[in-house]
């Protein structure tokens, strides 16, 4: 019998970009996305499949909010040219169309937010009776902020991190079996159809759609998982109009949601799972070999597609370092898996902040 695997949550959504650095610099004023937990400026070679079948240089960070949940990957080619979405986004639309971010207090950090930024919408009341808003990025990516009142770290911000994706489908029937039988979002908050006012600050937030928000009934799992904390994935499925597919005829690492991605162990379990339910590994970045090292990190990643084409990453960390002076860095292998990440480790983590 195979080892188990863990789902410990998501460890980040991938946000391509034209301006790295104006990006980052944005999602920090706006997000305190300001941990930086490795940066790089390298080549991916083992995305082939989605690059046009050639190794593409690329600039590219992850960064979290130590108050908990998933961090982002801000995403830049170094040499290719990005090309930037050529139609308006809107809700239902086949990919990543929104990223939820966690509010202690919906209100007053959409007050905060709308006194010195124009594209944030007004307060509304989700289908499960919570209190969200909507931010615009200024490269047009949508992020939901919904309510959380969980703060791993407290860094006296009324935000956290990424707790959650809204994922566009052409069938949320044909696409629910994935997020339920392999990432364990078996709990249904709500499935309903209809038109709904907390969509309509969105392009498309008028229209027809049906609705599913997954979470999961038991605790995650893993080092990181109290870190990450509980998520959901919100199904979206348009009722009024053929959705389009968000990154059709583009690389992965345009502009846009590039990715989710989920930390996981024990990557051999997965693949076998995956193959059970039809959904085959499509990346895998250590196929005969051991680990894939990305400098301040090594680890195991692989990319799997859900029904519509929606990139899924999974990521097994094999080395995190902490501090590069002085050097601190643990293998995670040597760990119990199941055993919480200290929390003076990501402490130590905040030495890592970034300000621009």
């Amino acid at each position: 019998m195979s080892e188990p695997f863990l789902i410990s949550g998501i460890q980040q959504i991938g946000v391509g970009c034209v301006d790295f650095r104006a990006a980052w610099k944005w999602y920090i004023d706006m997000f305190r996305m300001n941990v930086r937990v490795l940066e790089d400026d390298t080549v991916a070679e083992r995305m082939l499949p989605y690059t046009g079948g050639v190794p593409q240089r690329r600039h590219a960070c992850i960064a979290l909010n130590l108050q908990g949940g998933g961090g982002f990957e801000i995403w830049q080619y170094s040499e290719r040219t990005p090309q930037p979405i050529d139609f308006t986004v809107q809700v239902g639309d086949m990919g990543v169309f929104g990223a939820k971010i966690k509010s202690r207090d919906s209100e007053a950090f959409q007050h905060q937010l709308a006194t010195k930024y124009d594209r944030v919408g007004p307060l509304a009341t989700a289908p499960d009776g919570h209190r969200t808003f909507w931010v615009q990025d200024p490269w047009n990516n949508w992020f939901q902020v919904v309510e959380d009142p969980s703060v791993f770290i407290e860094q006296h911000t009324l935000n956290g991190g990424i707790v959650g994706a809204l994922v566009g489908c052409s069938d949320i029937d044909r696409s629910l079996p994935l997020y339920r039988d392999l990432f364990g979002y078996d709990t249904v908050v709500y499935d309903r159809s209809g038109q709904f006012d907390d969509l309509a600050y969105m392009a498309g937030g008028d229209q027809h759609y049906r609705r599913v928000l997954l979470t999961h009934s038991q605790p995650r799992k893993g080092a990181f998982a109290s870190f990450y904390g509980q998520s959901s994935i919100e199904l979206v499925q348009a009722l009024d109009r053929t959705p389009r597919k968000i990154y059709e005829g583009r690389y992965w690492g345009d502009p846009g949601f590039i990715q989710l991605c989920f930390d996981v162990t024990h990557m051999a379990a997965i693949e076998q799972r995956c193959n059970e339910l039809g959904f085959p590994f499509t990346v895998d970045s250590c196929k005969g070999q051991g680990r894939f090292d990305m400098g301040d990190a090594s680890g195991h990643f692989t990319y799997i597609e859900d029904p519509d084409g929606t990139l899924i990453e999974m990521v097994e960390a094999h080395k995190l370092t902490i501090l590069k002076r002085p050097a601190i860095a643990i293998n995670m292998l040597k760990r119990d898996r199941t055993k919480p990440f200290p929390k003076i480790f990501y402490r130590l983590m905040g030495f890592n902040k970034v300000k621009m």
